[in-house]
């Protein structure tokens, strides 16, 4: 059995996903339930649960707020999933933190998914250093992430966004080439990073590669157009984003 702890402070929604957990996932056991900041944190420290639904929005605070006090005494070893209403800055921050999270109302196909997810992780105790980066980012209070989390079978890696070189797709995975690192391989799709690097000057230049402008080295007309990367690496450009680009490059 996998333990669990539930803090919302909407009575239905708690009831409601006991519901959905005791028939999409028996091997969850609910071990306790909060309503606040104030009687989350306590349960949280007592329990010490595998996994944490937590929801952002509570009477006396936020689910932030819970790490907060729970992380200056206790080491946070949960999995924790948020539950929210669809709030982007909170979302992004999740994402580049390789956390779950469910949007209210919690979907049971998604909740399944998370569910899933959970269970393949829980028991590696790598949660940390997800908590660490989202507190961190969600203190700055800017959508300007400095780090991103990303997430695979050995673990979880905490990277410098301003080190990634490029990314390639490979069917649906994206494979991470980093600055003085062994290339990783994550099981998300391109087009995810794409749409969260796309702020820090990231370009897709092709189906397949998604470059950060700043390793740039040389952009080549002939053959069909490519260029050529900091690290060396030849990659083509597709015809449609040569354009794009062109623009880019004079703007420089």
């Amino acid at each position: 059995m996998i333990t669990a702890i539930l803090i919302d402070d909407d009575d239905n929604l708690r009831n409601g996903m006991k519901a959905l957990l005791e028939k999409i996932a028996p091997e969850i056991q609910i071990i306790g339930d909060a309503d606040s900041v104030e009687t989350g944190v306590p349960l949280m420290k007592k329990t010490q649960p595998q996994v944490v639904f937590l929801d952002i929005h509570l009477g006396d605070g936020s689910g932030f707020d819970l790490l907060e006090e729970v992380s200056k005494s206790t080491k946070i070893n949960s999995q924790i999933v948020f539950i929210t209403a669809h709030e982007q800055y909170a979302i992004k921050a999740f994402r580049f933190s390789a956390l779950d999270f469910l949007l209210k109302p919690v979907d049971p196909d998604e909740l399944g998914k998370v569910i899933d997810k959970v269970k393949t992780v829980v028991h590696k105790n790598d949660s940390v250093g997800h908590i660490d980066l989202l507190l961190e980012n969600i203190r700055k209070k800017v959508d300007n992430f400095k780090r991103i989390a990303l997430s695979n079978a050995d673990g979880v890696h905490l990277f410098e966004i301003s080190d990634i070189i490029r990314c390639e797709s490979l069917d649906n995975y994206t494979k991470f080439f980093i600055k003085n690192s062994k290339p990783i391989l994550i099981s998300k799709t391109l087009k995810e990073y794409e749409e969260l690097l796309a702020e820090h000057g990231f370009e897709r230049i092709h189906q397949s590669h998604l470059i950060n402008l700043n390793y740039l080295k040389s952009y080549i007309k002939k053959d069909g157009g490519y260029v050529i990367m900091a690290d060396e690496t030849h990659l083509p450009i597709s015809h449609r984003k040569k354009e794009r680009l062109q623009e880019i490059l004079r703007a420089i």
